[in-house]
């Protein structure tokens, strides 16, 4: 027998569980299904760990202008001490999270979730199973790190930033980082400033692929040679590997870089692997993504999915955003539309950058005065 539900989601990440306690809020009998721990990658290998190792950094940035205030004495980082500070902030978090989702009365399962039918899903636990059906279904499954296709992720030495946060941070502070988007120029700083001597290996110009104006760039720029960081620019890697207590990184023209481990900040892809789309009729594009309309519905018109499994944009704000509007949606039976250039978009570095709205380019395609439209803080 099948326990029934208004909505069955999907995933427990900022999406999933904004999704969950929106529907509930609004009187629905909601299931969440999470496979791992609660809160997903933000949560617990994402934006809050990360956030608290920037919060650090950025302190440790701030003494070094003690000195002129009339303050005397240094700071040093300690990496394993801070990695214990984010794992407290996490637990913290998570018990909250959890908690709230008790009290609103949201049946919380954990267990693989796969989809048996458009309203029929069966939950997979290690000591058994369960089925449920749901009137509606909000795909929320998030997305795993990309990994390049000559490096294998090694535990200790070649790490994911899931892998990261999973575990302590290896021995030695000499560390590669290999790419050149948010991730990469987030953790290029964080490291460098929490005591490792950082190489930082991008193909191209950091965050070319944003739509921050050039200068909000310039401006991150100096900030980050301010601290002695600069990427090595153009450096394709063709192989990574472990060599005794070393890992090798080596280039396309040739060039080995030794370093203590590796830190692969190259991106992440959708996780929609396992979860029953086919039976469902539930469609996924050529990179794995799952198709969806402007209404954020798929192929299957009860499921709906948000967030890195269905968006390119691949952000906490971005899973946010696609959750109000999916259940605004499910619950008005409306067919509400999202204008991406609305979602923000942050970059936690040497300064904090944030932008919204068009860029330049668009606001002239669109008939508008351009105008400089940032706000940066050293």
């Amino acid at each position: 027998m099948s326990d029934k539900f208004d909505i069955a989601v999907i995933g427990s990440g900022p999406g999933g569980y904004r999704a969950a306690v929106l529907a509930a809020l609004r009187g629905r009998k909601v299931a969440i299904i999470e496979k791992q721990d609660w809160g997903g990658c933000c949560l617990n290998r994402g934006c809050v760990p990360k956030k608290a190792w920037h919060h650090t950094a950025q302190l440790l940035a701030a003494s070094q202008q003690f000195a002129a205030r009339g303050i005397r004495g240094s700071l040093s980082a300690d990496l394993d001490v801070a990695w214990d500070h984010q794992e407290q902030v996490v637990q913290t978090v998570q018990d909250s999270y959890v908690n709230y989702m008790k009290r609103l009365g949201i049946t919380a399962l954990t267990g693989h979730a796969c989809l048996l039918g458009p309203h029929t899903l069966s939950v997979a636990r290690p000591d058994a199973s369960q089925h449920l059906e749901s009137e509606y279904v909000i795909l929320a499954t998030g997305s795993a790190p990309a990994e390049l296709p000559a490096v294998r992720p090694t535990p200790g030495r070649i790490l994911t930033t899931d892998m990261l946060f999973d575990a302590r941070p290896p021995e030695g502070r000499r560390v590669t980082v290999v790419g050149g988007g948010v991730i990469g120029t987030e953790f290029a700083y964080i490291l460098t400033l929490l005591g490792c001597e950082v190489t930082w290996l991008t193909s191209g110009t950091p965050l070319a692929k944003t739509r921050f104006s050039p200068q909000a760039l310039s401006t991150l720029q100096r900030a980050l040679r301010h601290h002695g960081i600069a990427p090595r620019s153009g450096a394709r890697v063709n192989a990574a590997f472990v060599d005794g207590e070393e890992v090798v990184t080596r280039l396309s023209d040739g060039t080995e870089i030794r370093s203590d481990w590796l830190l692969l900040g190259t991106g992440r892809r959708p996780y929609t692997e396992g979860l029953g789309l086919a039976q469902a009729g539930v469609l996924t594009d050529e990179h794995g993504f799952v198709v969806r309309n402007a209404s954020l519905q798929t192929s299957a018109p009860n499921i709906y999915a948000i967030g890195d499994c269905a968006s390119p944009q691949m952000t906490a704000n971005q899973a946010l955003a696609d959750a109000t509007l999916a259940v605004d949606n499910i619950i008005a039976g409306g067919n509400k539309t999202q204008e991406p250039a609305w979602v923000p978009e942050v970059v936690y570095s040497a300064v904090e950058l944030a932008r919204i709205g068009l860029d330049d380019e668009q606001a002239e395609d669109e008939g508008f005065e351009p105008a400089v439209g940032f706000a940066a803080f050293e």
